[in-house]
């Protein structure tokens, strides 16, 4: 046999298998960049996934065939992560690659913060991502090959004021992420984990506040009323100045796709590297203290209701 036609052959081969890859989240941010990039991708069947509210916005933009569908989903119904499931596997068989992308982040400090926030926030960032994947993995078992690819956040590293609960599901998904790792590796399946960090959009117009937070945060005279006035408008600042946008993630998310044996972390954005470093290198006991003082005024921080005795 000539090598001309063992290569020949060897390219036909590849194409006749064209992997099955699921994206949660697609109607704004990362999903959104990652369906538009994916779109073109000849040789994957891609199923795009949104709320019911926000399909329009895919079907706007994105026209459905034989190897790119759209579909409902909402990661915290059991009932619709099973529909979805189905769904694609009676199409195509299987889902070889799951992305979970879809995610939200509550602005509260934890007095703020209630039970149905709470759970509002882990049901979606943590628990709905962890049962999409126990309704994959069976296939995945039985073919010998697939990817969990995981976006996290710098926030599944350290945690951030007001921010207690996203950094909380963060830091449950890299835990249970890690988990998986070892579990899955003996049965040819990668796990990832994408931790992001600031992204230039406008995703920090889009968080969610508990009911006292809400309040206190358009207040002047309440406990904990600075700490929503500085960070706030910091956030922001951050996103804006950020060199990495949603493009950039999804680009770093196919290359993933794509690498035979990813790591398990992978950085994402510049933040991330350095916070990933200066944890390693700075020692615990003063870790925390100096990034407090990196706080946007947090020297002033209560200090017209704080009772602390000097």
């Amino acid at each position: 046999m000539s090598w001309i036609h063992y290569v020949f052959r060897k390219k036909t081969n590849r194409q006749k298998y064209k992997p099955v890859i699921l994206i949660t989240g697609c109607s704004s941010g990362i999903g959104y960049a990652l369906a538009e990039l994916l779109h073109d991708q000849m040789e994957y069947r891609v199923a795009i996934t949104a709320r019911e509210k926000s399909l329009k916005t895919l079907y706007d933009r994105f026209e459905e065939s034989e190897r790119f569908i759209i579909r409902p989903l909402d990661v915290t119904s059991e009932i619709s992560r099973q529909e979805c499931i189905d769904s694609i596997c009676e199409k195509w068989g299987s889902v070889n690659v799951l992305v979970n992308n879809a995610g939200i982040s509550y602005r509260s400090v934890v007095e703020h913060m209630d039970e149905e926030s709470e759970l509002h926030q882990m049901e979606t960032n943590y628990l709905g991502p962890i049962n999409l994947i126990r309704l994959v993995l069976p296939s995945m078992r039985r073919i010998g090959r697939g990817k969990i690819i995981n976006v996290s956040s710098v926030s599944g590293m350290l945690a951030m004021p007001t921010m207690s609960s996203y950094s909380a599901s963060k830091f449950a998904l890299e835990g249970a992420s890690e988990a998986l790792w070892y579990e899955m590796k003996p049965l040819g399946i990668n796990v990832s984990i994408i931790q992001t960090g600031f992204i230039r959009s406008k995703s920090f117009e889009n968080v969610y506040y508990s009911k006292k937070a809400e309040v206190c945060s358009i207040s002047k005279d309440q406990a904990y009323c600075d700490y929503y006035a500085n960070m706030t408008p910091f956030v922001a600042k951050m996103m804006s100045l950020s060199l990495t946008s949603p493009e950039k993630l999804a680009k770093l998310i196919l290359n993933v796709v794509r690498t035979e044996k990813p790591r398990l972390r992978i950085p994402g954005t510049l933040d991330a590297y350095f916070f990933y470093y200066l944890r390693r290198l700075i020692p615990r006991r003063f870790f925390h203290e100096i990034l407090f003082w990196c706080l946007p005024n947090a020297k002033h921080w209560a200090k017209d209701y704080s009772n602390l005795r000097k």
